[in-house]
């Protein structure tokens, strides 16, 4: 039996530290690439500290009393009831380290909430399985759905090995495209049931609900240009983890690039032009 267990230990830890494995697993937040992505992880590691030094602080206490105080070693128990002078000091200092810690945190949630200033809204609609974006203010308009590649090898008995598709169940056909250093202003809702928009590097996770609009923001720090993942947070139904999400951030010359490329094709084909001329535009690969 012993020889089993051992065995089966053995392979579970292989397993979890295989290389694959191990390149994934972290123990803590993503720093991320935006102004509150940044702002969260740091109020994260305050608060990640200030906890440690208390659970410091009182199993010494507590480990050293414990150790020093024992029947043993002849210790007699105290005789009196409460002491009026530890119980303010036990009472006085939770509450200053609740309403230190609070300070910070209040001032976080309140800028997280803040969509004041921004420089581009865009309406992000949920449905089963897919988002679309609306450019509230530029007349463009498209769905994002699961890429053909994933959709392929994801099909019962397909043939296709999952591990040779890249970025395989989490990439689409058509990403969300918006301008490095810009404050990006979503409205999240959904057409059919709840979905949550969410994507890890943002720092931003949002429920989307039918009837109901919430927001969010997100400004990528200069330099991130780049592509950045995440899925669908809410269980929405049979394809629920068949509903990624792409951002791809831009600079702002081949941003405003993009964004005119999709205008010229939502534009009315004139009547003698051949069907497919106003197919939808790549999204031009990032500048070095």
């Amino acid at each position: 039996m012993k020889r089993a267990l051992g065995a089966i230990s053995a392979t579970a830890l292989a397993a979890l530290w295989s290389v694959p494995a191990a390149a994934a697993w972290t123990l803590n937040l993503r720093e991320g690439v935006t102004e509150l992505s940044r702002e969260i992880y740091g109020l994260h590691m305050l608060i990640l500290w200030i906890c440690v030094f208390i659970a410091v602080v009182v199993f010494t206490v507590m480990i050293y009393s414990i150790a020093t105080f024992r029947k043993s070693k002849g210790a007699v128990p105290a005789t009196f009831e409460h002491n009026t002078k530890a119980e303010i000091i036990w009472t006085v200092i939770p509450v200053m380290i609740l309403v230190a810690m609070a300070i910070p945190a209040a001032r976080t949630l309140v800028k997280i909430e803040d969509t004041r200033g921004a420089d581009m809204t865009i309406k992000a609609t949920g449905y089963q399985w897919k988002w679309q974006y609306d450019y509230v203010d530029e007349g463009v308009s498209y769905f994002s759905t699961l890429s053909q590649a994933s959709n392929e090898a994801r099909q019962i008995n397909s043939g296709i090995d999952v591990h040779a598709v890249e970025n395989y169940l989490l990439d689409v056909d058509n990403p969300l495209v918006v301008p490095v250093n810009k404050k990006v202003r979503m409205l999240v809702t959904a057409a059919d049931v709840i979905h949550n928009w969410w994507v890890p590097d943002f720092g931003m996770k949002k429920d989307a609900i039918p009837g109901f609009i919430n927001e969010l923001w997100f400004k990528v720090d200069a330099g991130k240009a780049g592509t950045y993942r995440g899925q669908c947070a809410e269980i929405c139904g049979r394809d629920h983890g068949f509903m990624p999400i792409v951002v791809k951030v831009l600079s702002k010359p081949d941003y405003a690039a993009w964004l005119a490329a999709q205008k010229a094709a939502a534009e009315p084909a004139p009547a003698d032009a051949v069907p497919g001329d106003a197919a939808a535009v790549e999204v031009p690969a990032q500048a070095n």
